[in-house]
C-alpha cells in the first residue's frame, strides 16, 4: 500500500553531521522516503533561542541540505518549536516570528512543522491561541505544507505529570479551530508506542478531524532509558492497512544514522509487501545492504545485545565487542563502537538545555 514516508529529525543529543544528513536523504530517497524535517532538540536556534538567525557555519549547511533534498526529489522541512509563545503572542513575538519565518523561506523550506512538544501546557485557552499562532505562520510562510505538532501529542498520561494536565477536550478543540488542511502529528497511544492499530487511529482522526501524521518514535533511542540500547530491529506493530488512515508515517530516528537506516528500510518494506512482509527476512535484506553481507552478520549475532541488554548490563561483553568492531572499516561499525565507548549516552543536561 502507498503512504508518504519520511524522516523527522526530532531527537535530544548528540546531533548528526551534516554529511551523515545527506547521506541518510540519499539512501532512504531510493526507498521511497519522500520528506525530510530538520528539527534536532540541540538546536537551540529553533527552540529556546528560535528569536535568533542560524549563525553562517549553520545557515550554509542547511541551505546545502535544502538543496539535495530538492535534487532528490525529497521535500525538505525545518521543525520551529517557538518556545511557550502562546503565552505572550503579543506584537513583539509576531516582529520575532516574522523574521524567523523569513530566515526559514531563505533557507528553502517546504514542509513547516510548528512544534508546540514538550512545553507546559495547562491553561484553558491553549488550543485556541495555538490555532491563531499556526494560522497566522500560515499566511507568512511560503512553505507548501504546515504540520503542527501538538503539546499533548500521545494519550500517554506521562506528559500530563511532566507538562501540566492537558486542558479538557484539548484535541478535538484543536482539530475543530483548526484549518483542515494543516496537519496534525501524534505519536501514538503512548510517546513511544510498540504498535499502532488503524482502528485506534481512525479514533484519532474523527477528534482531530483530519488523518494524523504519524510521528513514530521508533527507532529513536534518545533519553537516559532509550540512549542505552541500539534500536536496529525490523518495524513490526505497523500494518500495512495503516495507510488507509493517516497522512504519513514520520520516523524519529536514532541517534546513528547509519544504523538507522536499516529500520527505516524495513518500514518501507512492510508497506509495500502487506501482509507478505516478515520482519525478521525484512531485517536481513536492510542489513546487508546497509552494511555489507559480513558485518550485517555479525550485528545479527549481536542483535539481542544491542537492543535488548543495553550498553550498561553487557558487563565483559563490551570490551570484547569493541575489539571486534573496532578491527571493521565501515562507518556502521564505527558506530556501534562510538556507542559502546558511551559517546551518545544521555544527560539531564541534554533535555533541560533543549
Amino acid at each position: 500500500m502507498s503512504v508518504e514516508l519520511g524522516i523527522v529529525e526530532g531527537y535530544y543529543g548528540r546531533p548528526w553531521t551534516w554529511r551523515a544528513r545527506q547521506e541518510t536523504v540519499a539512501h532512504l530517497a531510493g526507498h521511497g522516503y519522500e520528506f525530510y524535517i530538520y528539527a534536532p532538540k540541540a538546536d537551540e536556534f529553533l527552540r529556546k533561542r528560535w528569536r535568533e538567525d542560524h549563525p553562517p557555519e549553520m545557515a550554509e549547511p542547511l541551505r546545502r541540505l535544502s538543496a539535495r533534498c530538492g535534487e532528490l526529489g525529497v521535500r525538505f522541512g525545518v521543525g520551529l518549536s517557538p518556545f511557550e509563545i502562546y503565552r505572550d503572542f503579543d506584537d513583539h513575538a509576531r516582529d520575532s516570528l516574522r523574521r524567523k519565518l523569513s530566515s526559514l523561506d531563505a533557507l528553502g523550506v517546504r514542509q513547516l512543522a510548528i512544534l508546540f512538544d514538550d512545553m507546559r501546557g495547562d491553561f484553558a485557552e491553549l488550543a485556541d491561541t495555538q490555532t491563531r499562532i499556526v494560522h497566522w505562520i500560515a499566511e507568512h510562510t511560503r512553505a507548501d505544507r504546515i504540520a503542527v505538532c501538538p503539546t499533548y501529542y500521545t494519550d500517554d498520561p506521562v506528559l500530563d505529570r511532566f507538562f501540566g494536565e492537558r486542558p479538557p477536550g484539548y484535541l478535538a478543540h484543536l482539530g475543530a479551530t483548526l484549518d483542515p488542511s494543516i496537519d496534525i502529528f501524534w505519536t501514538g497511544e503512548e510517546v513511544c508506542s510498540s504498535e499502532y492499530r488503524p482502528g485506534y487511529l481512525t479514533g484519532i482522526a474523527e477528534q482531530m478531524r483530519r488523518k494524523p501524521l504519524l510521528w513514530d518514535n521508533y527507532p529513536v533511542n534518545d533519553g537516559p532509558v532509550m540512549s542505552q540500547h541500539l534500536h536496529l530491529r525490523a518495524f513490526t506493530g505497523r500494518p500495512a492497512s495503516l495507510a488507509d488512515v493517516i497522512a504519513g508515517h514520520a520516523v524519529n530516528p536514532a541517534l546513528q544514522p547509519v544504523l538507522m537506516r536499516i529500520p527505516a528500510l524495513t518500514l518501507a518494506e512492510s508497506y509495500r509487501l502487506g501482509d507478505a512482509y516478515a520482519y525478521s527476512a525484512a531485517f536481513t535484506r536492510a542489513a546487508v545492504e546497509v552494511l555489507g553481507a559480513d558485518l550485517a552478520g555479525r550485528v545479527g549475532r549481536h542483535l539481542a545485545l544491542f537492543q535488548d541488554r543495553g550498553l550498561d548490563r553487557l558487563g565483559d561483553v563490551a570490551p570484547r565487542l569493541r575489539e571486534e568492531y573496532a578491527a571493521i572499516d565501515h562507518p556502521g561499525a564505527r558506530e556501534i563502537v562510538a556507542w559502546l565507548d558511551g559517546a551518545d549516552r544521555f544527560s539531564p543536561e541534554m533535555f533541560e538545555g533543549a
